[in-house]
This record gives C-alpha cells, structure tokens and sequence, in this order.
C-alpha cells in the first residue's frame, strides 16, 4: 500500500507536541496533524521561525489549533522550563514526536557542556520525554516516535570511553552514535512501557534522504552535488516525513517498531516497517545508555 497524508486518520481531540517543527520534516509533521484535527504544539529554538511555520499551516488549515513553544534542546534548562509549561497548558499529551535534530555541524557543546549532536539530538529528548510522560501515561493510545536516522549503521557506536567526543571528534561518527542511541532509547523506553502495561508506546522512524536544513552543515564542495543529485535520491520533506506520520497515527502501529521508506537503501518511498541495526537491539548497551542520560541529565521517568 502506497501510504500517504490522506491516510492519517481524524485526529481531532488529540495534542501532538513537535519538536523542531518550524521548518523540514517537523513542520509538514505538524502540518498534517493540523489539517486532521490536532491541537498541535510546535517546539521550537526560533520563536520567530515559529511564528512563520504557525502563520503558514494556519494559511492551509484555517481554524487549526497551533501554538509555539520556546524550547531549545541543546539547553536542559530550557528542556524543563519548556516540560513546565507543557505540562500546564496540555493536561493531556497523545503525541510526543522528538523531530529535532542537528547533523554533522563542527565541534561544538551544549549549554550544559555535551557535544552538540549527542545533547540534543539524544539527551534533549530524553530529558524532554521523561518530563512529558506523566501527561501521556494515563491517555489511551498514546505514542512517543522517536525520529532517527540510517545514520545509525553506518559505523554507528555507543562510545562509553568518550561519549562527549573529547579526546577525538569526528562529526559523521558522533552524528551516527547520537542517532544510534535514539534507537536504544526507544527500544528500552517501550520495553520499560511494556512492563509497566502502560497505555503509551514507543515508536522509530526514519526519513531516507531528504532535502532539508538539517543538511546545512554539509561539507561545502559537496553541497551543489547534493542540491542537485537529492531529487534523484531522496526526497522531499512532505513524503519524508510520512514514516514518523504513520508511526504516530495508523492504528495498527505496535509499540517498538520501526518504519522508514521503502525504496532501494531505504532512501525514498512510501513507507514501510524496516529493521535497525544489530547493536540497536544490545539490551545491555540500552540500559547502561539510559542509566548514563539519567545521570546527565538528572531526569527519572515515571516508569
């Protein structure tokens, strides 16, 4: 089945929060959910871009229920200040889609002193989804997609000797371990739902390749080659997108699964269940890798 947007069922009664949702694969995410009915929280670093993506879905579903939030994933103070008002504002969360990310920029930290890729694209996330789950357990049907990357075989590893990429820095491998660790942390997350019978469940995706901003740190002589080729390859946002649609809307999504394109190396297509690599499903890597986020970043899940 060619599964697209007009697929996604009525999601009226629903909120969805969408992190990184002013531009790319967020904003179409948010985008559709609006179209069906959702009361969508666009999560966003740039409250300005979160304006114009708001002003843009309400141009193409007027009437919609969007509002912004300031959240800059790279900062766990702003992680908790944002879960804070979340929290108050949406007693109820159906949907928690952890969209936003960084790709292969230069050597860098966050506010609290990680290295760029792994806090925000992993410990963000983790952070911000521990301080959401006790909105989202009671609510039936409830799903947590965690949006990771292909990225993730290639030479993806958990490097527990340097995980904050001190002693050595290589942008594509530290890229590869943050979205490698995202695997883990939806495997354990639904295994830790699981156990507990929870209404909520955890899903994967991935985009393929697709053209957006997140590939703005591309190595500059092969940008024109990407920009040229990533039609032919890839794909747009709107249908890259679709895998993390479907994972947290069609109803027969079980928790732990991972959807992505169905196309040759999974870089475009409509979307399908796909497997992750062998190392993702390291129980024992999982858990030491959840009890090491816990630690940094001093978040407990409910659970």
């Amino acid at each position: 089945m060619k599964w697209t947007e007009t697929h996604v069922p009525d999601q009226s009664g629903r909120v969805a929060v969408v992190t990184g949702a002013n531009t790319g694969l967020g904003f179409d995410t948010a985008r559709v959910l609006a179209q069906r009915g959702a009361a969508v929280v666009l999560a966003v670093r740039d409250i300005e871009k979160g304006n114009a993506a708001r002003s843009r879905i309400l141009h193409v579903a007027p009437g919609a229920d969007v509002t912004v939030q300031p959240l800059d994933l790279s900062s766990l103070r702003s992680v908790r200040a944002a879960a804070t008002d979340l929290r108050a504002a949406h007693p109820r969360i159906d949907l928690l889609i952890n969209n936003a990310g960084v790709m292969i920029p230069p050597k860098g930290v966050t506010e609290d002193g990680f290295e760029l890729q792994f806090g925000t694209n992993y410990l963000g996330h983790f952070a911000l989804t521990g301080l959401l789950l006790d909105n989202m357990l009671p609510v039936a049907a409830s799903r947590v997609v965690v949006v990771s990357s292909n990225a993730h075989k290639m030479g993806g590893a958990i490097h527990f000797d340097d995980l904050q990429w001190e002693r050595r820095y290589h942008r594509g491998a530290a890229y590869a371990q943050s979205k490698l660790a995202n695997m883990m942390f939806c495997y354990e997350l639904q295994r830790r739902l699981a156990a507990a019978d929870a209404n909520t469940i955890a899903v994967a995706a991935h985009p393929g390749f697709t053209d957006s901003e997140l590939t703005r740190h591309v190595w500059k002589p092969l940008a024109p080659l990407m920009k040229l080729g990533g039609p032919i390859v890839g794909q747009d946002p709107a249908k890259g997108a679709l895998p993390q649609l479907l994972a947290a809307t069609a109803p027969d999504v079980k928790g732990g699964q991972y959807w992505g394109p169905r196309g040759l190396f999974e870089l475009r297509g409509y979307p399908t269940q796909v497997t992750s690599s062998p190392k993702s499903h390291d129980e024992v890597a999982q858990r030491r890798l959840w009890a090491i986020a816990e630690e940094l970043t001093n978040v407990r899940f409910p659970i």
